[in-house]
């Protein structure tokens, strides 16, 4: 049975955000990827455009999201989806850090504004 303890979970860092990596092909999943965000306060994450759908969910805090043009606030409980194509900024313009949950399907990449393409490895 594949169990991920939060012990294993492998932390990554980026852009000032964290990400916390469970389910991912290293830890046995076939097509899914899910991991735990943890986004400090005052953290503007630059916009960029994924290749897959995910579905973002605040657990704790609120997020300022830019989705295509568009900029909303989503607080806990709320959830978001990004389908593939999309141009996502994340920003955290509160005191309090924020925690989200996040699901992709394994083979997520994201096209920032520069040119630079991510392969994250939490997504892959």
């Amino acid at each position: 049975m594949p169990v991920i303890r939060s012990t294993d979970a492998v932390t990554h860092e980026i852009h000032g955000a964290r990400f916390v990596s469970y389910a991912t092909p290293r830890t046995g999943s076939k097509e899914l990827c899910a991991w735990r965000g943890e986004i400090p306060p005052g953290t503007k994450a630059p916009a960029h455009t994924v290749n897959r759908e995910e579905i973002l969910h605040v657990l704790i805090g609120n997020l300022r999201i830019t989705l295509d043009g568009t900029t909303t606030d989503i607080a806990a409980g709320d959830s978001l989806i990004i389908n593939p194509g999309a141009t996502l900024a994340v920003e955290n313009p509160t005191d309090q850090t924020a925690l989200t949950w996040v699901t992709t399907s394994i083979g997520l990449t994201a096209d920032l504004a520069d040119g630079t393409r991510l392969t994250p490895p939490w997504a892959n």
